[in-house]
């Protein structure tokens, strides 16, 4: 059940009324303290009914939030705990609240972005200590895909912060072709996973366009309290890479139609995980599911295609024809060469 903050109020205030053993408190009473705290704390100037009071004491009495507070009516009049140590604050958890947090506590553990903010990490920590206590513990029951030896993830909190607060940054950067490490300017703006491994979307000072830097390739970084951030203007990024599969696109950049046709032993695969969004099943016959997608034609296109081996074949556009069979051609010539020296 949805619970509300004004009605979290009420509660509250409800329970404050009962737990204080040195008033009586008659229905009107607790009218009248509840709409002076909900004015105190919310400006609410027209109070609150009769029928919405008597409504809350009978919700906090079920068990339908897990308070079952024991609220009872004395002399016909005044409302007090049955129990005078009661509170809705101490009230127990049930079995049933205790197996859905453990169930939430192992999901968080096995889910990496959670792992990376040092905060949750140790809030998730605490939680499940602490359920452990009161239950026996047992393993997980969903297990998420995770790579701990991923490099740059202590980058992570940092770089988060730099984005929300808009903060420049100097990086020192050393892509997989480049020789040396180079330090340059950046305004960050997002930060993105494809496949277990981070990026940084920002913009260079020196240079046009939008950028992706992987994390496992920043040597270091710096914020440049002194340095003007620069925003970006382009348009909403969960725009800007709806037509892509990965992370590598420039501005410059449009989809295309992908038309890739697979065998129909894989074709059920491809089916119930869609290669991207946009996937539609073009035609169908006795060996093989033709699908169309439309997307940018990058690397990352190019690696989840070869990925599929020898149950697919691209069928357009003929510029990715061309990179698909150069590749292969490079991968055959690699084998082909081995086998040469063997025999």
């Amino acid at each position: 059940m949805a619970v509300n903050k004004l009605a979290l109020i009420r509660y509250k205030t409800i329970d404050d009324c009962l737990k204080n053993r040195f008033r009586k408190w008659t229905l009107e009473d607790i009218i009248e303290k509840v709409s002076a705290t909900l004015y105190e704390l919310e400006g609410i100037t027209t109070g609150v009914s009769k029928r919405t009071i008597q409504a809350d004491i009978q919700l906090m009495r079920s068990d339908k939030l897990g308070y079952n507070a024991p609220i009872v009516v004395k002399d016909k009049r005044f409302y007090a705990y049955d129990n005078p140590g009661f509170s809705i604050t101490k009230a127990p958890i049930n079995n049933a609240d205790v197996d859905k947090m453990k169930e939430i506590v192992g999901v968080l553990k096995q889910f990496n972005a959670f792992n990376y903010f040092d905060e949750m990490s140790d809030m998730i920590a605490r939680l499940e200590n602490n359920l452990n206590k009161s239950t026996k513990q047992s393993g997980n029951h969903i297990q998420l895909e995770s790579n701990k030896l991923v490099k740059g993830l202590e980058c992570i909190p940092t770089l988060y912060q730099a984005v929300l607060n808009k903060k420049s940054l100097l990086i020192e950067y050393k892509s997989f072709k480049a020789r040396q490490a180079q330090q340059g300017i950046y305004y960050p703006y997002l930060l993105k996973e494809y496949r277990n491994r981070w990026f940084l979307i920002c913009k260079a000072k020196k240079r046009a366009g939008i950028l992706n830097l992987a994390l496992d390739r920043i040597i270091e970084f710096q914020e440049l309290p002194n340095e003007e951030f620069v925003s970006y203007q382009g348009v909403d990024f969960d725009r800007y890479y709806d037509d892509l599969i990965g992370v590598t696109k420039s501005e410059r950049d449009r989809a295309q139609k992908v038309i890739l046709e697979f065998t129909n032993e894989h074709a059920p695969y491809v089916m119930t995980k869609p290669l991207h969004q946009s996937q539609t099943v073009l035609s169908q016959n006795d060996k093989t599911t033709t699908f169309r997608i439309d997307v940018v034609l990058n690397y990352e296109l190019e690696r989840e295609i070869l990925g599929f081996g020898e149950c697919v074949k691209v069928l357009s556009p003929r510029l990715l024809i061309s990179k698909i069979k150069r590749r292969l051609k490079w991968t055959f010539k690699q084998y082909e060469s081995k086998e040469e020296l063997e025999h």
